[in-house]
């Protein structure tokens, strides 16, 4: 009772901005498809702005998570920040993982990617942080046997709530269904502030959450002044993950709520 509860809020929220939106509101194209125009790397063990590898880039129209100048990973996580931070929004993104996983690569991060919301500022990043303080959307893809849901919630130096009880759990898995190919996978969020978070796979809810604080481990190499825990996280930046499977995206695109403008 208390999940249906809390989708129905879901659902009523979801209705009430579009009715603040009044169905005017602008889908805008975070990746336009040419170029990564807004976008700016940060690779662990290098400087902000600096991908020595080319391992984002543009190819044949799709953003590319690539691995093909690597002789091997070496804990070298990164993350393409777009330039803008936000709080009230919608957004869409399409992804499917391509290829090999690069060797050297963790065995938990095969058909591994993500995209991280209300995280910290690229520029107060650390030259050797792995993560981002952030609110992380995973996506898994299948290895053809097993279950591996994707659009779970991971916690990089944060908590949230769930019907009302602080998470200390670093991940949390959705109800989505497992993707065992490489195929185009939809996914969507709606993120209202430091309210509520839900994540939607090809039109379904498959996950909620709430009042995500800064707080909790699972994130080396930050600066402390950048991790003030118990903070409330209302706002902050995108981010695209790569974790040494190749992945592309064919859009990125958010619609901002009136609550939410910067």
């Amino acid at each position: 009772m208390k999940l249906r509860a809390t989708l129905a809020i879901v659902v009523m929220v979801g209705a009430a901005a579009c009715a603040a939106r009044g169905g005017d509101g602008e889908w805008i194209e975070l990746f336009n498809g040419h170029d990564l125009t807004g976008w700016t790397p940060k690779i662990r063990g290098s400087d902000l702005g600096e991908d020595p590898l080319a391992t984002f880039r543009v190819d044949d129209g799709f953003l590319t998570v690539s691995y093909e100048r690597y002789d091997e990973f070496g804990d070298r996580f990164g993350h393409l920040f777009y330039e803008v931070p936000f709080s009230h929004y919608e957004m869409r993104i399409e992804y499917r993982f391509i290829g090999d996983q690069v060797p050297g690569g963790p065995g938990w991060a095969f058909k591994n990617s993500g995209v991280m919301f209300h995280a910290q500022n690229p520029e107060s990043m650390l030259r050797d942080q792995d993560f981002p303080i952030s609110i992380e959307a995973q996506f898994l893809g299948g290895n053809g046997v097993d279950d591996r849901p994707t659009s779970n919630l991971c916690t990089p130096g944060t908590h949230v709530e769930m019907l009302g009880a602080l998470v200390e759990q670093h991940c949390i898995s959705s109800t989505a269904p497992t993707y065992h190919g490489n195929e185009w996978v939809a996914v969507e969020f709606l993120v209202l502030g430091d309210s509520l978070i839900a994540h939607i796979v090809e039109g379904d809810t498959v996950l909620t959450y709430s009042h995500p604080v800064i707080g909790g481990g699972q994130v080396n190499g930050f600066a402390p002044s950048a991790k003030p825990d118990g903070t409330s996280l209302g706002e902050g930046y995108i981010a695209l993950q790569s974790e040494s499977h190749p992945i592309q995206f064919k859009q990125v695109l958010i619609r901002e709520m009136p609550s939410g403008a910067r």
